[in-house]
């Protein structure tokens, strides 16, 4: 069964994927990374500047089938049955929405702003998980921030 995890109070949900992905990367992970075409776009350039001396190696999901195969995040606006995805270990959504497919997934994180609106949708995304059974793990980063 799929682990889902809530990362809630991040300041800059962008900001907060960048680190995320450098940890995946680091430890092996390989990671599909789901949202809006606007946000992607943004994360894309922000892998490439985030941080002076590393390159977090990525690519899209229309990118050529050898390309996402050896490159360990993956960007898709939308995860639909018919998208050929190299890897399902995990799902890093930045969605307001469940995204189609998640259960393929080993793992999927939901990265939650401080933002209220962005906490409502949250809240549904949680509840829908949570109707299905799946057990939830809570990181609440401002807690981490203060220790």
């Amino acid at each position: 069964m799929t682990e889902i995890a809530f990362h809630f109070n991040a300041p800059d949900k962008l900001a907060y994927a960048c680190r995320l992905l450098r940890k995946a990367v680091a430890s092996g992970a390989k990671v599909v990374v789901t949202g809006d075409e606007t946000s992607l776009q943004t994360l894309d350039t922000l892998l490439w500047t985030f941080s002076a001396l590393e390159f977090l190696p990525h690519c899209r999901a229309d990118s050529p089938l050898e390309q996402r195969m050896v490159s360990p995040i993956v960007l898709a606006a939308q995860i639909d049955g018919n998208e050929a995805l190299p890897h399902h270990q995990v799902l890093l959504n930045l969605s307001d929405a469940v995204m189609p497919g998640y259960e393929r997934f080993e793992r999927t994180i939901e990265v939650v702003t401080l933002d209220e609106q962005d906490r409502q949708h949250a809240r549904q995304r949680w509840k829908h998980y949570a109707d299905r059974g799946y057990a939830i793990t809570r990181h609440d980063l401002k807690l981490r921030e203060n220790a």
